[in-house]
């Protein structure tokens, strides 16, 4: 279960509207998205959740590339939102990285004559097959909402009910509420 609102700012204050990812498949989609919920070009900041595993943030200020904080990465690539955020420039990866390096490949399947067999546990402990690479832990801009009152120090920090802290912080939390 997951829950996705966005947080438009205008000049009276945080407009909250619940949003449907169901037709977003890039992050470009979802910055279009966000920029549609604020013809002024003010701040949005669309805030995804998924059952307390992880969060993310994305602001989105006017024409700006879009700014990306994501709480659990591991937990967030299993998600199909999650993946929507992870993308190759937010893990320090060259697009098209997902393949592991060819030269270190044991191409004949052996090693010592005998048969190598696949580790399903170790490569979903690693988030996924054998060439991803997602870290445990947090990724991105931690400070992207520092300049709105959360300092990155305070953002790392939040579990649980994040978007709720995060609404509260910024004086959201009523219009939040509102739409969850």
């Amino acid at each position: 279960m997951y829950f996705a609102a966005l947080l438009a700012r205008t000049e009276d204050g945080w407009e909250a509207s619940d949003t449907e990812l169901d037709d977003v498949e890039t992050l470009s989609d979802l910055a279009d998205l966000a920029r549609e919920a604020s013809p002024d070009e003010d701040t949005v900041l669309v805030l995804i959740e998924q059952e307390d595993a992880w969060f993310g943030v994305v602001r989105v200020d006017g024409e700006d590339d879009p700014r990306i904080y994501v709480s659990e990465a591991a937990a967030a690539a299993r998600s199909s939102y999650g993946e929507i955020l992870l993308t190759d420039e937010l893990l320090g990866r060259e697009p098209g990285d997902d393949d592991p390096d060819l030269d270190a490949l044991d191409l004949d399947g052996t090693e010592d004559g005998e048969p190598e067999t696949f580790d399903a546990e170790a490569a979903d402990t690693a988030g996924g097959t054998a060439g991803e690479t997602v870290p445990h832990g947090p990724v991105g801009d931690a400070g992207l909402l520092e300049d709105l009152g959360i300092d990155a120090k305070e953002l790392r920090a939040l579990k649980g009910d994040a978007l709720n802290s995060i609404a509260d912080a910024l004086g959201a939390a009523d219009v939040l509420e509102a739409v969850r």
